[in-house]
C-alpha cells in the first residue's frame, strides 16, 4: 500500500510540474529578498544566509513552487532559484557557472556565504563546485534531495546524454568527487527515499566521505519526485538550515507516509 501511495503521489506530482513547467523556463527577477504584501503569512526574518535552490536533470525553477514557498512562511525571505540550460552536457561546466551566480547573489545581498538546496543532479553540482572549485568558502551549508552521490545505474539506454554518463557509477566525476577533500567547510545533509526509483542503488544517494561533514536522513513512503515537494521534507530542510551545530553521521529517519 505504501508503495501504491506513493507511486500515485509521483504520478500526481508529475502531472502538476507538467503544468508548471513553462513558467519556470525564464530565470528569476533578482531581488535581495522575497516582496512583502504577497499575502503569505511569514514568521520574522530569518537571519541565516541565502538559499539558493538548484533543479534536477531536464528540470527548472519550477519543481521548488512549494518549498520556496515553505521556506518563506519560515521566515528565510532570501530565496533564489537558478536555471541552468536543459542542453547543459557537463557538471563541471554548470558547477562553474553556479559559482558565479553565487558571486552575484553574494554582491547584491552583502552575505559572505549561501546555503544550497540541490535536487537530484543539482545537488551533485552543488557538491562539484563545493569540493572541487574552493565553494566550501561560500557555501555554509549543502542539503541534497535524491542525489546519486556515488552514481545510480538506472536507465542505462540514457546513456547517450553525457551528462547523464558522468552520473554513472565510476565516471570521471563520480571518481573527483571520492577524492580526498581535507578541510572542507562546508556541512553536507543528505536527504534520500527508500522508494526512489531513480537511484540504483537505493543508498547512492547517501554522502559516505570521510573528510565530509555530512549527516544523512532516510525519508520513508515517498518517490524521488516528491522530495522537493513534500511538506515533511520541507521541514527537514528547514531543520537543516536552521541547525548552527556541525553535522554529524547519524542516520536520522523521516517517515512521510
Amino acid at each position: 500500500m505504501t508503495l501504491l501511495r506513493a507511486t500515485a503521489l509521483e504520478a500526481a506530482i508529475l502531472a502538476g510540474h507538467l503544468l508548471l513547467y513553462p513558467t519556470g523556463l525564464i530565470q528569476e527577477r533578482r531581488s535581495a529578498a522575497l516582496p512583502d504584501g504577497d499575502g503569505v503569512a511569514r514568521l520574522p526574518v530569518h537571519p541565516g544566509p541565502p538559499v539558493v535552490l538548484l533543479h534536477g536533470f531536464i528540470d527548472n525553477r519550477s519543481v521548488f513552487v512549494l518549498l520556496r514557498r515553505a521556506l518563506a512562511q519560515h521566515g528565510n525571505q532570501r530565496v533564489e532559484s537558478l536555471n541552468y540550460s536543459p542542453l547543459t552536457c557537463d557538471i563541471r561546466t554548470a558547477a562553474e557557472l553556479l559559482g558565479r551566480h553565487i558571486e552575484e547573489i553574494r554582491e547584491r545581498t552583502g552575505s559572505a556565504q549561501v546555503d544550497i538546496v540541490g535536487h537530484s543532479l543539482g545537488g551533485l553540482i552543488a557538491r562539484y563546485y563545493v569540493q572541487c572549485l574552493g565553494g566550501d568558502l561560500r557555501v555554509r551549508t549543502l542539503v541534497t534531495l535524491g542525489t546519486p552521490h556515488s552514481g545510480t545505474r538506472v536507465a542505462p539506454l540514457a546513456d547517450a546524454h553525457p551528462i547523464v554518463r558522468q552520473m554513472r557509477p565510476g565516471s570521471a566525476v563520480i571518481e573527483e568527487l571520492a577524492r580526498p577533500a581535507p578541510g572542507c567547510r562546508t556541512r553536507f545533509v543528505s536527504f534520500w527515499s527508500d522508494l526512489d526509483s531513480l537511484m540504483d542503488p537505493l543508498e547512492t544517494a547517501c554522502l559516505e566521505h570521510p573528510d565530509l561533514d555530512a549527516r544523512n536522513v532516510r525519508v520513508t513512503g515517498i518517490g524521488h519526485l516528491a522530495l522537493p515537494v513534500h511538506p515533511a521534507v520541507a521541514a527537514g530542510i528547514r531543520e537543516a538550515l536552521d541547525d548552527p551545530r556541525p553535522g554529524n553521521r547519524s542516520a536520522d529517519g523521516l517517515t512521510v507516509a
